[in-house]
């Protein structure tokens, strides 16, 4: 249409709007507000010294509250502000001078602040917030700066101060226990531990943040007698740790990633279904993240740690950390610094190594699958729970070969225990492909029981005429699959092993599974189990090389009817010895198995002797 053309409009914002983003979306706690003025007085100082020749040597932060009036005051001898800066920086969203000092190349290090709403988040618990300020730049002024929504706000000339800034916030009533000291000392004795700057609580002599971290300590170092070195480091993670007891502490250093710690490993025993990892994130020196647990290896559930690093981008809410490149860097200096500590552990430090292994052997049996390192440390040290109690693999290994049972009970426990061989439990946490491993690097065979494959290597099939198998599964069969063949020991009649695949799939395939997996994950897994035979639950192995068996098949080619007590009485045997199995529901079995063995018993014995 004739005069139309593009118009140049400026957006508005709606400072209500975004405060409610801010309290309710962006920042998870009240707490943050806390630690964001913090952060602007840390900055502030870090300013003043970069800008200040006079800037004081011994800088500081004080944090007082009052119960009774609801009030906190963060108090600082930073730069403070000028009617100019307050106008500029503090009273206009998203800007902020520390993050041009910081794209000019200045203090890149040490400041921590990066998208301008740090003082905002004051709004979020205050009422009203109240700013008294005195510049570097004109020390004989003072300014006052009041606003009770952070869209309007007075600015009044006030009688100059120290240098530096006071933030006074009136709490909101279901903010107030904000304002207790012994509540403030707790929450930034954690959130500002590794700051350089000392911060005080009220009138309190001795800051919160006392003592650096030990990756800092000059003193550290050949100075230091290694013992002294190892009780500081265990005293600084046991601030932080706790849920547990460290057992020992793991240095992180990596100086080209920007990225130093301390890692520990906790007293508390894991199992491999256990994940107590916890690491805290210090970006800059400021706490940023307390639950960073996926920064450490999946495999190290007893793990805790402490980390610090520039490089680590934190998102707008400062409560998490961005998921780039940076971040993936960390997650590897970190795990490379975990596997070098335990291997230099387990050399300097026997004892505090022996504690592990009793600690977290189940925990460290999975983690030795995650790296060929950890493998060669722990193979010979982790103990594998079998028949025969917990063992190291290499006392599984019998003549050559190793036993492993993807379950526990019934014939399975029978047949070894005759042999006196122990029989791996595989269906622990990691076990079986821990042997399978064990077993490439060391030699030797695996013989998982169960399977097809394994059980091809215990039991030697041997052919039947059709009319015998088809009687022997008659007499002696519940359903499993009837299997002649010769196996050790001669003395075992008779053996029922449970299709462990054929369990797997009806598990799979059942609608309880539905609820409990993802579709995805049973789509996966279903594929795999479309092509095994789940259509006996077991396979009854009748041994060919016993008497017993020997003997009912000569009674049973003449007469059959003559051999059907023994062959009950085998069928008993077979159902009293499969009723110790894991199964549930083996009650009436179990009497059903006694009962037969009792009536089989009467028909064997003479006709005068049973009357």
């Amino acid at each position: 249409m004739e005069g139309d053309h593009a118009q140049l409009r400026t957006a508005g914002v709606d400072l209500g709007g975004l405060m409610t983003v801010l309290g309710q979306h962006l920042y998870s706690t009240p707490l943050v507000a806390l630690r964001e003025l913090v952060q602007n007085a840390h900055d502030s100082i870090v300013r003043r010294r970069l800008e200040d020749a006079a800037a004081p040597a011994a800088p500081r932060i004080t944090v007082g509250g009052d119960l009774a009036a609801r009030t906190v005051r963060v108090t600082d001898t930073g730069t403070g502000l000028t009617d100019a800066e307050i106008h500029q920086y503090l009273a206009t969203v998203g800007v902020g001078y520390t993050r041009g000092l910081r794209q000019a190349g200045a203090g890149e290090d040490e400041l921590i602040g990066m998208f301008g709403l740090g003082f905002l988040s004051a709004f979020v618990i205050a009422e009203r917030v109240t700013v008294h300020t005195t510049s570097y730049q004109q020390p004989q002024r003072g300014w006052r700066y009041q606003s009770s929504n952070g869209e309007q706000y007075t600015l009044t000339s006030a009688p100059a101060r120290e240098v530096g800034t006071v933030v006074e916030l009136l709490l909101r009533p279901e903010h107030a226990r904000l304002a207790g000291e012994d509540y403030l000392a707790r929450v930034l004795g954690r959130y500002c531990a590794l700051l350089r700057v000392p911060i005080h609580i009220g009138g309190a002599a001795e800051p919160v943040n006392p003592e650096p971290p030990p990756w800092r300590d000059p003193d550290a170092g050949a100075s230091e007698h290694p013992v002294q070195a190892r009780k500081r480091q265990l005293r600084f993670a046991s601030r932080f740790e706790s849920q547990f007891e460290p057992i020992c502490a793991l240095p992180v250093a990596a100086p080209e990633h920007d990225l130093r710690g301390l890692l520990w490993v906790q007293d508390g025993g894991t199992y491999g279904n256990s994940d107590n990892r916890n690491l805290s994130v210090f970006v800059r020196g400021m706490l940023l993240d307390d639950d960073a647990r996926e920064l450490l290896p999946s495999w190290a559930g007893f793990a805790g740690g402490v980390v610090e690093s520039s490089r680590l981008m934190p998102t707008a809410s400062r409560e998490d950390l961005q998921r780039n490149d940076a971040y993936r860097v960390a997650q590897h200096a970190i795990a490379e610094a975990l596997i070098t500590g335990l291997a230099n552990l387990a050399r300097e430090q026997p004892e505090a190594w022996r504690r592990i292994l009793a600690r977290h052997n189940e925990a460290l049996l999975g983690a030795a699958l995650s790296d060929a390192r950890l493998f060669e440390l722990l193979a010979a040290e982790v103990r594998i729970p079998s028949s025969h109690g917990e063992l190291r693999a290499g006392a599984l290994r019998r003549d050559g070969v190793i036993h492993v049972g993807l379950g526990s009970g019934g014939f399975e426990d029978m047949l070894f225990r005759m042999l006196g061989v122990p029989v791996a439990r595989g269906d622990r946490y990691a076990v079986l492909p821990f042997l399978r491993q064990w077993t490439q690097r060391h030699g030797g065979r695996l013989i998982e029981i169960g399977t097809e494959q394994g059980n091809r290597q215990l039991f030697t099939e041997q052919p039947l005429p059709a009319s015998e198998l088809d009687w022997l599964r008659e007499v002696l069969g519940d359903g499993e699959r009837l299997v002649p063949a010769r196996f050790a020991p001669a003395e075992l009649p008779l053996m029922a092993v449970p299709d462990r695949e054929a369990e797997l799939k009806r598990r799979l395939e059942s609608d309880e599974a539905d609820k409990r997996i993802s579709m995805t994950a049973l789509r996966l897994v279903r594929g795999f189990t479309a092509g095994i035979d789940g259509s006996a639950p077991a396979r009854l192995y009748v041994n060919l090389d016993n008497p017993a068996i020997v003997a009912l098949l000569e009674v049973a080619r003449r007469d059959p009817a003559a051999a059907l007590p023994a062959a009950r009485l085998l069928r008993a045997v077979k159902q009293l010895m499969d009723s110790h199995s894991e199964a549930d529901g083996q009650g009436p079995r179990l009497n059903g198995a006694l009962a037969a063995i009792g009536e089989s018993a009467l028909r064997l014995l003479p006709q005068s002797a049973a009357s």
